[in-house]
């Protein structure tokens, strides 16, 4: 989906039509943007920036709430209809996700056909536009997919994918992020073709096993399927405050809302895990989090609130003035997520 926050929110307001919008938190606090409008990106406003620095960007930048429940519900919409061809939907997020339509319920020959139908029908059901990728595997279509927005539709053929990955400087690669970037610059890889030519060795001794992604990705290769579910590892919620906290009873309040927002969101799953993560932020930006496992699922706000309170005694909180807490819950039934070998938790929770 294009901007799909800040659409939503100037479909539903004809007074933020045209006009550069952000949702997230305002200006005056320490909020982020979370989606900005397309009139707002030409500014270089982006999402996860800093709020104060977004309006100092775009000093007419409106800023807007967060409608969560209202963007699910699009969400939905727009999923049903993404199910009409293909029960093979794997979402990334409430405005992405990967179709794999090799064979679908309509029957037809063409992807880019597809796509463009899809296209029309959020169009009509929505009033929203969106932004279509098609080529033969996950990692192409994704980086076709942001090469014509807004309202757009872009297709990598094999014939074509190899000339296109070569070009692609390495900070646009999707699943390198700006540190690998970085590093790869400094080993004079710049680009798509670079990677391929340094080879799968160099690429493996320099990043472990990100390398062979890398590496695949390089020459075209991406074999990953499209899975229409998944199991949810963790569920988590913070809240970042408007000025640094040392009182641990204020703390303790905070902990119990947090508490409250996380026990529906896993009310809605129907689904509680074994173990309890608190995380601390504190003023000077440093970050910990401590975590209590049991044998059986933590159903109950009260014991959730009562292990993230000792958790917290177990960081320098009340010493330390805290910027932000976070609580989440893992380690859910079938799945594995502490490390029989150490104890420990197998997969970070935030």
């Amino acid at each position: 989906m294009d901007a799909f926050f800040a659409s939503v929110e100037q479909r539903d307001n004809i007074i933020l039509r045209g006009r550069p919008v952000a949702v997230g938190g305002p200006p005056g606090g320490r909020g982020v943007v979370a989606a900005a409008s397309y009139e707002a990106r030409k500014f270089g406003v982006r999402s996860a920036m800093a709020s104060s620095k977004a309006k100092k960007l775009c000093p007419h930048l409106i800023f807007v709430y967060p409608r969560f429940e209202v963007y699910k519900s699009v969400s939905n919409q727009i999923r049903d209809i993404f199910h009409e061809y293909t029960d093979l939907v794997e979402p990334l997020s409430l405005d992405e996700a990967y179709l794999d339509v090799t064979e679908n319920k309509m029957g037809m020959k063409s992807a880019i056909q597809i796509a463009r139908e899809i296209r029309v029908k959020i169009k009509a059901e929505t009033n929203l536009t969106a932004t279509a990728g098609v080529s033969f595997n996950k990692f192409l279509a994704k980086m076709a997919s942001g090469f014509k927005k807004p309202d757009g539709l872009n297709y990598i053929s094999k014939e074509r994918a190899q000339d296109f990955i070569d070009d692609l400087e390495v900070g646009d690669f999707y699943g390198i992020g700006e540190k690998t970037a970085a590093r790869m610059a400094a080993l004079g890889w710049k680009n798509g073709k670079d990677l391929r030519e340094a080879g799968l060795p160099a690429l493996v001794r320099h990043f472990g096993k990100a390398g062979r992604f890398y590496y695949a990705v390089a020459i075209s290769e991406d074999h990953r399927p499209v899975v229409p579910w998944r199991p949810m590892k963790s569920a988590s919620v913070e809240d970042t405050f408007a000025e640094d906290i040392e009182d641990l009873a204020i703390l303790d309040e905070h902990i119990d809302a947090l508490t409250e927002i996380l026990m529906k969101r896993l009310g809605r799953k129907e689904n509680f895990g074994k173990t309890v993560t608190l995380k601390v932020k504190f003023s000077d930006f440093k970050q910990v989090t401590r975590s209590q496992s049991f044998g059986q699922p933590v159903t109950d706000a009260a014991t959730i609130a009562a292990v993230a309170k000792s958790l917290l005694r177990k960081t320098d909180a009340g010493e330390f003035k805290v910027r932000l807490l976070g609580l989440g819950q893992s380690n859910f039934p079938g799945e594995l997520d502490i490390d029989p070998s150490n104890g420990q938790l197998r997969l970070p929770l935030f």
